[in-house]
């Protein structure tokens, strides 16, 4: 990929991250997304998700992602608040440390 191309997807990657309080990139057949969207609507949060393998630039957005967090399969990847949170096991740790309700709550993906 192009470096300009990358600057693209990143621009584009940071619009979506700003338009709404949690953010996940995903990919529709990864069982990992599949537990990280699972505990997020267990929750009760509004996620906007983005299948990657089902969006027109998704594979692009999938590298410069890569490129983000230096990993070539860089799902699922969580944004909360506009910050990058991180993948499943970011998520989990926050999660059974009592800690991502309240950073959901302070970025206000969730009302409870």
């Amino acid at each position: 990929m192009h470096p300009n191309q990358i600057v693209t997807q990143m621009e584009k990657v940071n619009r979506l991250v700003s338009q709404k309080p949690v953010v996940i990139f995903s990919l529709s057949s990864c069982c990992m997304c599949h537990t990280v969207k699972r505990l997020f609507f267990d929750l009760g949060v509004n996620v906007d998700v983005h299948e990657l393998d089902e969006e027109p630039e998704g594979r692009e957005m999938q590298r410069a992602l890569g490129k983000l967090i230096g990993c070539s399969c860089p799902v699922p990847l969580v944004f909360i608040g506009g910050r990058l949170i991180g993948s499943t096991d970011t998520v989990m740790s926050l999660h059974l440390g009592g800690n991502l309700v309240q950073l959901l709550r302070e970025a206000g993906g969730l009302w409870l």
